[in-house]
């Protein structure tokens, strides 16, 4: 399983069309087999950073939900929407749940 932790702060004027990009993609991984991924975007307390988890049966699936065609769109308008070197991506391992994951 990879699992996966990215955060972003965005201008707070991007906001709300970052939440509809999420919805739009997130539409489209509904689409997908959900036995073989979680995806869950969160917006942190300070209203603009986000927080994207997600885990994946294996790299195959990783990369067919990284190549989605409106999570490609997404990840171009927040990157041009100005993170001024906020984006982190972590690997993270997996270690407990209180229920499956995958």
């Amino acid at each position: 399983m990879i699992n996966a932790l990215v955060t972003y702060t965005v201008k707070p004027e991007f906001v709300a069309e970052n939440k509809s990009n999420i919805s739009k993609f997130i539409k489209d991984f509904k689409k997908l087999d959900h036995s073989r991924f979680v995806y869950n975007v969160y917006l942190k307390d300070d209203g603009v950073t986000f927080v994207h988890i997600s885990s994946y049966l294996d790299e195959k699936m990783q990369q067919q939900l990284l190549n989605v065609p409106s999570f490609l769109e997404f990840q171009a308008k927040r990157d041009q929407s100005g993170l001024n070197g906020s984006h982190i991506v972590s690997i993270i391992d997996f270690v407990a749940a209180s229920k499956p994951i995958l």
